[in-house]
């Protein structure tokens, strides 16, 4: 048996990327995934056993409470959360002065807002289970002030707190909050950005203390770590994995 055996999951932007490798990962130790995302849920649900898949906006409060309604109706509840879903690969590097504040205020919405939304959502149902584990999923950018991306930076940092403030106040409850920041990392979507890639890629690597790619299975052994009883002591941490790029 694995360790989450009989667990329910849910992750937000698990069609693909570091959010797929993690149900994958989540999956391999017995819990049955719920993949949340804008386009694909369904399908990719079914590569897990009684995987269920929801189409989702998870930066929108009427739909994220349904999601969360529907999980419990179909899985009885919830133990796991996985807060993966946000914006980044499509985001042009630029000044910070050559930013829209409308699409400021779209990274908020999707990067950190979405967390405060499936949060608030998932703790009732992680409360009648006695418990729970929610895992957020940071960046490593704001611990190195990466510049041209002030917006994404900016949410990566909110999460880190937001993150430690949601322990405090979860503790009694028995749930814990905790945080993963990857570094650059060659997911499906940086692929299919090739301006990204020529950017980031050989800069990132050679800041590494481990030089080669980053893929999104690296992040999986943490996040399946903060999710699973070996950190039931563990909360309001943030664990950055990017090869040494960052000591943290």
């Amino acid at each position: 048996m694995g360790q989450l055996e009989g667990k329910v999951a849910l992750v937000t932007g698990a069609a693909q990327g570091i959010g797929r490798a993690i149900a994958v990962g989540l999956a391999a130790e017995g819990a049955r995934i719920v993949v949340a995302d804008l386009e694909r849920a369904e399908e990719e649900a079914r590569a897990f056993p009684d995987g269920v898949g929801l189409t989702v906006d998870v930066a929108e409060e009427a739909a994220v409470a349904q999601m969360v309604e529907e999980t419990v109706v179909r899985c009885g509840g919830i133990d796991v959360l996985v807060n993966n879903a946000g914006l980044y690969a499509s985001l042009a590097m630029r000044p910070f002065t050559e930013i829209p504040l409308e699409e400021w205020r779209r990274v908020m919405d999707v990067n950190v807002a979405s967390m405060f939304l499936t949060c608030r959502a998932v703790v009732p149902a992680m409360r009648e289970r006695g418990g729970g584990a929610i895992v957020n999923i940071s960046s490593g950018t704001p611990f190195r002030g990466v510049p041209f991306l002030l917006h994404y930076v900016t949410s990566k940092g909110a999460i880190v707190a937001f993150t430690r403030a949601l322990a405090r106040e979860l503790g009694k409850d028995a749930i814990r909050v905790n945080c993963v920041a990857p570094g650059f990392t060659m997911s499906d979507g940086v692929k299919q950005h090739p301006e990204v890639i020529e950017q980031l890629r050989d800069v990132s690597v050679a800041a590494r203390t481990i030089q080669r790619d980053q893929e999104p299975e690296d992040v999986v052994g943490a996040a399946v770590y903060l999710s699973g009883p070996a950190a039931s002591f563990v909360t309001g941490q943030t664990i950055v994995i990017d090869g040494g790029q960052y000591f943290h």
